[in-house]
Parts: C-alpha cells; structure tokens; sequence
C-alpha cells in the first residue's frame, strides 16, 4: 500500500473534485466516518456542512483541509467496500485522524485500485492538528501496520515507484472534451508539482512534457498573461498542444502561477544538494571513449537522468535541462555551470569526435564533423601557406636582383671620425700653400 497526504486551503475543492468523479460514473463515496449517517442517505450539501461547520470553530488555520489516497497493488483490485472501509479506518486511527469526519470515495479511474479521504485539520475542539513529518512518521508506520494485518503486499519489496508509475497521457483523452481532459491532466499534476524539485516554470514544463502535459502563460498580449495567469493543454506525438486548455484555478489544488512561484522559491535549495550526482554522472561518461549526444542521452537514461533538449525550427540546440528521476530533482543545464550547458555539452561531446579522429591524405577539403566554417578557415590557411612556400623562390630572385641593379652608396659613407680628419688635413694643407 503507498500513502499519499495532501493539504489545501479549500475543502470545497476537494470535496468538488470526489464528487465530480462521482458524477463522470468513475468513483463512488463508500463511507463516512464521524458522520451521524451513511453517505447513500446524505445530500451533497449535508456531506459538505459536517466538513464547514467543524473549520469554523478554528478560522485562524489556513490550510484546513486535508486530501489522503491509499493506493493498493494491481493483484488487490477484488477488495470489498467493508475492507476498504476497514482499512481507512484503520489508517486514520493510527495517524490522529481517528475522531475526525471524514469521507471515503473508491476510485476506478486509474490501472491500479485506490481510495481517497476527505477530511479536515480542525479537532471537535477547535485545535489544529499537527501534520509536520507526519507522511514519514505516523503514516509510514501506519502503512507498515495495516500491510501485516490485512496481509496486503508490501509498497517497499514490490517497488512502489515502478508499480505506481505514471503514464504519459494519450492524445486521443483530448478528444473526449474537457472534462476527460482535465482529468487526464490532474492525474499528471497530482504525480509531479509536488514530487519533483524545479525553479522554473520551463523546469517543470520539462518534466510534464515526458507525459504529454504542458502548462502556458500564453502570449504576451494575451488576457491570459497579463493577468497572470496559466493554462495546462495536453500535447500530442509530436509537441503539438491540442484539446481544450484548462485554467489552472479550475483544479482542485490550484496549479496556478502564484502557486508555482512560491514552490521555485522552496524547491532552489532544496535540489541543491543533488547537483553533484547529475554533474559527476555525465563527466564519468565524457571522461571515458569517443562518446556522442545521443550516446550520453542513452548513458544517463540508464542512470535514470533524462535530458530534455530545447531545439528551434531548424534543429539547432539552444538549451538542455536534466531531469534525475531517481532524485526527483530538475536543473537547467546553466544552472550546474558552464560545462553543463547546451553549448558546452555539445562541445565537448563533439570534440571527442574530431580529436579522435584520423584524417586521411589531402582531406582538407573534406568537411569533418560538424563545423564547416571552421573547415574553410583551416582549408584557406593551408592554401595560403602552400602559396607562401611556392612564392619563396621566387621572393629570393627578387631579392638578388634589387641587390645587384640598385646604386652603389657604400663609396662616399665615412664614419664620422674620419670625416673629421680628413676636414683637418685640409685646413692643414691651405695654411701651407697660403
């Protein structure tokens, strides 16, 4: 069994968000605990109220309403409604929830069979509950407790991760309308804003992308924009947005922009301790033989590292961001330095290629690799030097002949000190002949 804990500032949203399942013929409320009756004899407005008039003893508590589901192997999909009932009760009990009201819907939406509870952080008192560490600590030991007592299979030696892995979502959901749409976005929401660790809103694009799902601001002169807000759209094969966009604030946790802002601003130092593994990774793989892009695309796959490239119209990279599926974390290429950048990585994988590679006799013409413009400048300089060697000779005739036709000045140079003396001697000889 896996256990998923989720706060929010709306029970009504929550509440919607089961009740519009029940609506589509997809779920059904099972179950209620703390209620003076069962759920099949409640209007959805007595439902709500029990929840509303308990959140009004407390109005200071925020983020008052709490949404748990309880995922269970593909193998257990046979369980009765009085065994799922027994479990949830079970599950609250031990992790203070007990004495709370609370609502249980199953789920048939999903491969895998779960349930979800509904429920609020407001006591019969008037106290908040404290919910600090409580997925690791009483809900893990809950979970442990209940897999022994109704003998479910163990989250921790089945893998949970794989067996509760999230699909990219098919393009035909699309065609269905919005409301297939948006529920085949939610799922891929629920799975990543709040499991992945990114700081920009092009980080968690790439990571929603790999399951089809893109989130929008729009133009800049769109309403949209302006106003700061954001739409999800569901992508087909090709990247290509198509179906109807959802607006954020119409999802029951509320993806919108604000929303994402404040997760950039807890998600920077929190990704920052697992830069080294994703940096380490790809220089062990550059540090060995010739490798190419695609060959360390295909070597970091294997560590569970993707690499998401951002191309233009006509191919060319102009940006890469690193998705480490194992630590949930997702860094711009920039972001673990230069080495790492789109322009470096390329570089660097490229300049293995030339390096390594033999010329044969008179390539210069040849192109080589990928850098064309640098093959005319070497080419050019080769040309240039052969015409510098074949001109030499001829430079040296030049030479000898502006030696032997130029006039004579050598004769009348004296040094000065002869000049000197020879100006004397003739001083000498008038005052004799005077």
């Amino acid at each position: 069994m896996v256990a998923v804990i989720k706060t929010g500032h709306s029970i009504h949203r929550i509440f919607n968000y089961n009740e519009n399942k029940v609506k589509e013929g997809v779920a059904e409320c099972i179950g209620a605990g703390n209620y003076p009756v069962d759920p099949d004899k409640m209007s959805l407005s007595m439902k709500l109220n029990r929840l509303l008039k308990q959140l009004e003893l407390n109005e200071n508590v925020k983020r008052n309403s709490v949404h748990i589901s309880l995922n269970f192997h593909a193998s257990e999909s046979h369980f009765s409604e009085e065994k799922l009932l027994s479990i949830a009760d079970t599950y609250m009990g031990k992790i203070g929830f007990g004495k709370q009201p609370y609502l249980v819907y199953q789920h048939h939406d999903a491969g895998h069979p779960h349930i979800h509870i509904v429920s609020i952080k407001v006591r019969p008192d008037g106290s908040r509950i404290d919910m600090n560490n409580i997925g690791r600590n009483q809900s893990e030991q809950a979970r442990k407790t209940i897999e022994k007592e109704f003998r479910l299979v163990n989250a921790e030696t089945q893998k949970k991760q794989e067996q509760y892995q999230l699909k990219p979502v098919s393009a035909a959901k699309a065609l269905y309308g919005k409301s297939q749409t948006k529920m085949a976005i939610q799922n891929v929401l629920e799975a990543v804003l709040n499991q992945y660790r990114y700081a920009s809103l092009p980080e968690l694009n790439a990571v929603l992308k790999q399951y089809n799902v893109i989130a929008e601001r729009g133009s800049e002169n769109s309403r949209v924009y302006q106003h700061n807000g954001l739409l999800y759209r569901i992508l087909d094969a090709d990247g290509n947005p198509i179906g109807v966009p959802i607006k954020a604030s119409m999802f029951y946790n509320q993806p919108t922009l604000k929303f994402l802002e404040e997760k950039f601003k807890e998600n920077e130092a929190k990704r920052m301790p697992n830069k080294a593994r994703i940096r380490n990774a790809i220089d062990m793989i550059l540090a060995g033989k010739k490798v190419t892009l695609q060959d360390l695309i295909k070597a970091l796959e294997k560590q569970g590292i993707h690499i998401a490239l951002r191309q233009n119209d006509t191919g060319l990279i102009y940006g890469i961001t690193y998705i480490d599926h194992q630590t949930k974390c997702v860094f711009n290429g920039s972001v673990l330095g230069k080495q790492y950048s789109a322009k470096a990585i390329q570089e660097r994988c490229q300049q293995k290629t030339v390096s390594e590679q033999k010329l044969p006799p008179h390539s210069a013409q040849e192109p080589i690799g990928l850098q064309p413009q640098a093959n005319a400048v070497e080419a050019e300089t080769k040309a240039h030097q052969n015409a510098m060697q074949i001109a030499a000779p001829f430079k040296e005739i030049e030479n000898i002949l502006d030696t032997l036709v130029q006039t004579e000045q050598t004769s009348n140079y004296l040094p000065y000190q002869l000049k000197k003396k020879k100006i004397k001697r003739r001083r000498k000889n008038l005052k004799n002949n005077q």
